[in-house]
């Protein structure tokens, strides 16, 4: 993922340097439909649907789209409806982290 003016490759034989893994309070999602605003709708790891949103701080950083996989926050009001949006995953790093069996509940 790239912030702050750094562009990535978006070439086929992309190398995998580091691939970032939920932290605590965090879980896999997989992106199911755009609301707009911002907002998303994601089925989480934990087998419920969230509405999503993207933080200013990384709107315009990311695009996301249905059917990337991503890192969601839940909201600790409500966290079984809503969430933040943490990280979204680039298919050489979903690829990975399938075959590492990382994403088992997808």
């Amino acid at each position: 993922m790239a912030y702050h003016g750094q562009k990535h490759s978006r070439e086929k034989g992309e190398e995998i340097k580091r691939v970032r893994l939920p932290r605590n309070g965090e879980m896999f999602g997989q992106v199911v439909s755009l609301l707009g605003g911002g907002r998303l709708l994601v089925y989480s790891e934990d087998k419920k649907e969230r509405v999503c949103r993207i933080p200013g701080k990384i709107k315009r950083y990311i695009r996301v789209r249905e059917g990337d996989f991503i890192i969601l926050k839940p909201w600790q009001i409500e966290s079984d409806k809503k969430g933040d949006v943490v990280w979204r995953f680039t298919k050489a790093q979903v690829e990975w982290l399938r075959n590492h069996n990382k994403l088992t509940a997808f």
